[in-house]
């Protein structure tokens, strides 16, 4: 009896088969948009970044109304204070930008929107470094001090999540007990775990005017050639109290978090930084790639890697073209 000629392409040649066995898919419950929000009139294009803006409060929360509508639930907000100082003032201020960014949110759509805050001073501080400076270096302890300020200052305004992004040691632990401490035990965290010090965040300066004044970040975010490195980072934080790990940037690590899909059980982030945005953007603008084809494979490959959540700019346009639809 001869063994039957098996064909892999029986199972592709119909949509609705295709459909029906496909291994991974991406719908909007998994993109979580990040935005901007500073004290201006109106909003204010970011150049390196085409289709993104720095927000107004009241253009904030027009952006979330409409996108709510279309079924967009989830963001992430990162403030751009009008003042910087040496201690990040801004940053731990009740009445700070995004805790009232978060109230105006609130007010507009109520629960309707699920809001998480980026946990970070690299956007407060006068040096564009991601914590305060002690004899000329990032000072780790007094920093992850006012990290937990910053977090809990964000969880009374009302967020949903917060999700430090610093990389100083030993932040996590921290924030949960500060907001443990102050009866917000019920708000989850969710960890910048492994964060690299990349070159794909250059757009990203432009549009929080984050960009350090002296030096770089390598001396706390991660040496983009460790990858044993990385598993061992989101361990700790997962033993520190956080609820969700993530990793970024997402497209040039997707060997990172398929290692970290292995080695917890706890649910993954991946973030498509700003420098892919503005790569994947620039290139359909010039009618090299098809946008939406593009973005939705990516999409793709980090769901299949293991991520649940993926933060990613092309959220807006994706739910407004209907890119995931069909």
């Amino acid at each position: 009896m001869s063994i039957p000629f098996y064909r892999p392409r029986r199972l592709r040649m119909n949509g609705f088969l295709r459909e029906a066995v496909a291994e991974t898919q991406v719908f909007k419950h998994n993109l979580m948009l990040p935005l901007f929000v500073a004290d201006n009139d109106k909003p204010e294009p970011i150049g390196a970044m085409p289709g993104v803006s720095q927000h107004s409060i009241q253009s904030l929360c027009d952006e979330i109304e409409g996108l709510v509508e279309k079924g967009l639930r989830s963001y992430i907000l990162f403030g751009v204070p009008p003042k910087k100082d040496p201690k990040a003032a801004g940053a731990t201020d009740p009445d700070g930008i995004v805790p009232r960014a978060i109230r105006a949110v609130r007010e507009r759509v109520g629960k309707e929107a699920f809001i998480a805050t980026d946990v970070c001073l690299c956007s407060y501080t006068d040096t564009g470094h991601c914590g305060v400076i002690e004899n000329e270096d990032v000072a780790n302890d007094p920093s992850v001090e006012l990290l937990a300020l910053t977090a809990l200052a964000h969880a009374q305004a009302g967020a949903d999540m917060v999700a430090p992004s610093d990389m100083m040691d030993g932040r996590v632990q921290r924030i949960r007990e500060t907001l443990d401490e102050h009866s917000l035990s019920h708000i989850p965290l969710m960890s910048y775990a492994v964060k690299y010090a990349s070159a794909l965040y250059g757009p990203f300066r432009h549009a929080a005017d984050s960009a350090p004044q002296f030096g770089d970040r390598r001396g706390y975010q991660m040496d983009f050639r460790n990858r044993r490195e990385a598993v061992r980072e989101a361990l700790l934080d997962a033993e520190e109290g956080a609820d969700i790990l993530m990793v970024k940037p997402g497209l040039a690590y997707l060997d990172i978090l398929s290692d970290l899909r292995e080695a917890t059980e706890l649910p993954l982030a991946a973030y498509q930084v700003s420098g892919e945005y503005s790569m994947i953007r620039f290139a359909a603008q010039a009618d090299a790639i098809d946008e939406a084809k593009v973005v939705r494979e990516l999409w793709t490959s980090f769901r299949r890697a293991g991520a649940q959540i993926i933060l990613t700019y092309h959220a807006a346009e994706a739910v407004r073209q209907g890119w995931l639809d069909g």
